[in-house]
């Protein structure tokens, strides 16, 4: 299994997904917003915005294990017509 690699992460700029971390725990429902590379520590992080934030947060990308895609005509938001 090849992980979670730089050319994957572009791939979902600008969705919004679930992101599994290695151990164990998952970041729901956020946006990938950049990739952003430190040279000095030879590292790529991934800036994502949470669902409903403006805050952006930052994760280094070899924490991450997987990401899935979301669907966002399934989830369900407060306040929409037709609640």
């Amino acid at each position: 299994m090849e992980g979670f690699t730089l050319s994957i992460a572009k791939s979902f700029l600008g969705k919004n997904v679930n992101l599994h971390l290695k151990d164990g725990s998952v970041i729901v429902n956020v946006q990938l917003a950049e990739i952003q590379k430190d040279l000095s520590k030879r590292e790529a992080f991934i800036k994502y915005v949470p669902y409903g934030s403006e805050d952006t947060f930052k994760i280094p990308l070899k924490s991450i294990a997987w990401v899935k895609l979301l669907d966002l005509h399934m989830v369900h938001v407060r306040g929409e017509e037709g609640s």
